[in-house]
């Protein structure tokens, strides 16, 4: 269950291909912090929301001073043109500020197969890259994933652009992030 989301587009007239054309209601389509859920929301009226927002939007109503309630899941397909241009910095966003879930994923990665280790599903990441940052572990760090590993600048980047294509591809065999 997410708490919280962040704002990915702000429709205040609702979407222009809507068939509702005479009674349009805004639109605030936000991604889900935990599980990486997009969500279409109802918007508390009046209420002051922008792009990159962090938004409550868990079970209690009386700590909600943005989002009403949220009116459905969405996919990426769905969203605006701004909402996935924005999906990535939001993403770079989430990464940062949870560095310490994202550092564990990095030192208790497993295999998933005989063949096939967890890390190869990290974008950009090969053979070679994947035995060092095993062979290196723990990390407490970003930072320290760089100042150990050659050749390896900000492992951030390599999480974010993983839950991304998590996100777009949602028939994919793996999923390490997104729910």
């Amino acid at each position: 269950m997410e708490d919280y989301a962040y704002v990915l587009d702000v429709l205040p007239e609702g979407r222009p291909d809507s068939k509702r054309r005479f009674r349009r209601e805004p639109i605030i389509y936000g991604l889900g912090i935990e599980e990486f859920k997009i969500f279409d929301m109802q918007p508390i009226p009046d209420a002051v929301i922008n792009i990159g927002d962090r938004c409550y939007i868990g079970k209690e109503t009386e700590e909600r001073t943005q989002i009403d309630h949220v009116r459905a899941r969405v996919n990426y397909v769905e969203l605006t043109h701004t909402a996935q241009s924005e999906l990535s910095f939001v993403l770079d966003e989430i990464v940062k500020e949870n560095e310490v879930r994202f550092v564990e994923f990095f030192n208790e990665a497993g295999p998933i197969s005989r063949r096939y280790h967890s890390l190869e599903l990290i974008p950009g990441l090969g053979k070679k890259t994947m035995n060092l940052i095993v062979a290196n572990r723990p990390y407490s760090t970003f930072k320290e994933m760089e100042e150990k590993l050659p050749n390896f600048r900000s492992p951030e980047k390599y999480i974010s652009q993983r839950i991304e294509n998590e996100i777009k591809e949602s028939e994919q065999k793996y999923r390490i992030f997104v729910r």
